[in-house]
C-alpha cells in the first residue's frame, strides 16, 4: 500500500501500524510498544491519502488526536487503562455521536448534532475506544451499494476496485476498514447492511440477535437513525473474527467468544440460497466448502422451503411502515429542531432512495403491516427454529451475496445488473437476497472472507444461526478464519482513483 515506508512511529513502522488488527493494536498500545498518538497520526494520514474512497463523511482529526494523547498520558502516569484504550474505530453516520454530526448521509440532517452518544457506542467509548471519524453510508441506509448522491457525502468506493461499490448501507465502514484507515468500525444492519459491505470489502462482520426485542436483542438499538425498530441493529465490522469478538464482548457485556472446534459441526446448505450465483462466486464458495468438509464439518443439504415467500410478505411492509413511524420519533428524541419526515424526504438526492422515501412518506405498506408483523414474520421465525432443530444444525451456510461487488452506477445509485450474462435484474434485490430473510426474522448472522475471484474481488461466506447463538457463531467464524485465511489488503494500484 502507498505510504507504507519503514519509518518508525511510536515503536512500530508505519507499515506495521497499518497492518495491525484491532486486537493487535490494543495489545501494542497497552504494553507501550506503540503510542496511541502515533497510531492515530498514522491512520489520519492514511485517511487523507485515500480520501478519494469517500469512506468518511467526517474525519475527527483533532478530537481523535486529543483522545489519543489522553490515553498516552494516562499510561505514562501508570494508571490502569480500560480494555480497548486507544483503539480507533470509524462509526457509521447514522449512529449518534455527541461531539460530531450524525447526518444519515442526507442533506436535511447535515447539521444534526445529537446531545448524547448512542448507548452501544458509549459502551465502547467507556472501554477506551476513539472515534476516528463518521463513516459514509447509503443515504438514510436505504440501499446496498453506498452510491450516495448527496453532494456532501458522495459515492463511497471499494478499495479492491474503486470502480465498484463497497456495499451498503454501511459501505463507508467497510471501505475504511479494508483500506487500513481504521482497524475496525460500526455499521448498522436492517437487511444485510453490515454483512454485505463486509463481504464486498473482504472483511468479517456480525449481525447480532434481535429477535422480538427485549432480552432477545443483543445490543441496545437506541440512538440510531432508524428504518425499522423490528429489524435494525448495530453490528461490528473488522478485518478478523477475533476483532469482531473483541467489540461484540464490550457491546453485549458478554464474555469474549472463543474458537469453536469445527469437526462434527452440522451446517445446513439451503439450495435456494446457493442457486443463481455468479460463476466466479460459485467457484470460490465450492473451494471453501471442500475445505470445510476436510476439517470435519458435516454439511447437510436441506432447504428452507417456503422461506422466500414468507419474506416477500414480511420484509418490506415491516421496514417501510416502521420507517414512517420511527424516523419522526427519532427526530423528536434527538432534537432535530422541527425537521419533519417530509423535510427529510424532500431533500433526498439519490434516486433509488427517493423511491423508497416516497413509499415511507405515503405509508404505502401500512395496510400490509399488521399481517407482516403478526403472521408472516412469526411463521418465518418458526420455520427457522424447525430448520435448525429438526436437522440438528448449528447453523446454515451460504454465500453472503451471490454476486461480487457491482460496478458503481453514478446516475441512479443502484443500477440493474446481469448475473452470468442473463437478463438485467435489480441490484438491490439481488444483493440482499441471502441476507434479508435472517434480518427480517431477527436471528444472528456472520460473514467472513471465503476468497477472491480471479479479478481480485472478495467473496463472503455467511452463517446464520439460531436466535441467541451469537457467541457460538463468532467462535465458529474464528475457527473457519484460521482454516480459510484472511485476505491480503488491497494494493496501492487497486486503491487508485478510477
Amino acid at each position: 500500500m502507498s505510504g507504507c515506508a519503514s519509518t518508525s512511529l511510536g515503536g512500530l513502522s508505519k507499515a506495521d501500524q497499518l497492518g495491525l488488527t484491532a486486537s493487535q493494536a490494543v495489545e501494542a498500545i497497552s504494553t507501550g510498544r506503540l503510542s496511541a498518538e502515533a497510531y492515530v497520526t498514522t491512520l489520519v494520514a492514511q485517511a487523507e491519502e485515500f480520501s478519494h474512497l469517500n469512506s468518511l463523511i467526517t474525519l475527527n482529526k483533532a478530537g481523535a488526536l486529543a483522545a489519543a494523547k489522553a490515553v498516552d498520558a494516562k499510561r505514562a502516569r501508570g494508571e490502569k487503562l480500560p480494555p480497548l484504550a486507544g483503539l480507533p474505530i470509524v462509526v457509521k453516520d447514522n449512529i449518534n455521536t455527541s461531539d460530531l454530526p450524525t447526518t444519515g448521509g442526507t442533506l436535511a440532517l447535515r447539521e444534526l448534532r445529537p446531545t448524547a452518544n448512542a448507548p452501544t457506542l458509549q459502551k465502547l467509548l467507556d472501554a477506551g475506544v476513539i472515534v476516528l471519524g463518521k463513516a459514509n453510508m447509503h443515504e438514510l441506509a436505504f440501499g446496498a451499494t453506498n452510491t450516495n448522491l448527496s453532494a456532501f457525502a458522495g459515492i463511497a468506493r471499494n478499495p479492491y476496485d474503486t470502480a465498484r461499490v463497497p456495499g451498503g448501507s454501511s459501505g463507508g465502514t467497510g471501505a475504511a476498514v479494508a483500506a487500513r484507515i481504521a482497524p475496525a468500525g460500526l455499521g448498522t444492519d436492517t437487511g444485510g447492511s453490515v454483512r454485505i459491505p463486509a463481504s464486498f470489502c473482504g472483511l468479517a462482520g456480525l449481525r447480532p440477535s434481535v429477535g422480538n426485542g427485549g432480552p432477545d436483542r443483543r445490543y441496545d438499538g437506541t440512538g440510531v437513525l432508524p428504518i425499522s425498530h423490528t429489524r435494525d441493529t448495530i453490528g461490528p465490522i473488522a478485518r478478523t473474527m477475533q476483532d469482531v469478538a473483541l467489540l461484540d464482548a464490550v457491546m453485549s457485556g458478554s464474555p469474549v467468544a472463543t474458537p469453536v472446534p469445527l469437526s462434527g459441526l452440522r451446517l445446513g446448505v439451503p439450495a435456494s440460497f446457493w442457486s443463481g450465483m455468479d460463476l466466479q462466486v460459485a467457484a470460490v464458495m465450492e473451494r471453501a466448502k471442500a475445505r470445510l468438509l476436510s476439517a470435519g464439518i458435516v454439511l447437510v443439504d436441506v432447504d428452507t422451503v417456503g422461506l422466500a415467500e414468507l419474506n416477500s410478505k414480511a420484509a418490506f411492509p415491516i421496514a417501510l411502515h416502521e420507517a414512517h413511524e420511527d424516523i419522526p420519533k427519532y427526530l423528536a428524541a434527538t432534537g432535530a429542531k422541527g425537521i419533519t419526515l417530509a423535510d427529510v424526504g424532500a431533500k433526498v438526492a439519490s434516486p433509488d432512495v427517493k423511491g423508497a422515501m416516497g413509499a415511507v412518506l405515503s405509508d404505502a405498506a401500512g395496510a400490509e403491516y399488521d399481517a407482516a408483523i403478526r403472521i408472516h414474520r412469526p411463521r418465518m421465525q418458526a420455520l427457522y427454529a424447525r430448520y435448525f432443530a429438526d436437522n440438528r444444525l448449528d447453523g446454515m451456510i451460504f454465500p453472503t451475496t451471490i454476486v461480487p461487488a457491482p460496478v458503481i452506477d453514478p446516475v441512479n445509485g443502484s443500477s440493474k445488473i446481469s448475473v452470468n450474462g442473463g437478463a438485467l435484474v435489480d441490484t438491490f434485490g439481488t444483493t440482499i437476497r441471502n441476507t434479508d430473510p435472517g434480518s427480517t426474522t431477527g436471528i444472528p448472522g456472520i460473514t467472513l472472507p471465503a476468497g477472491l475471484t480471479p479479478a481480485g474481488l472478495p467473496v463472503g461466506l455467511a452463517i446464520d444461526g439460531p436466535l441467541g447463538s451469537d457467541r457460538k457463531l463468532v467462535g465458529i467464524g474464528m475457527s473457519m478464519e484460521t482454516l480459510l485465511g484472511v485476505l491480503p489488503p488491497p494494493t496501492t494500484s487497486q486503491m487508485k482513483p478510477s
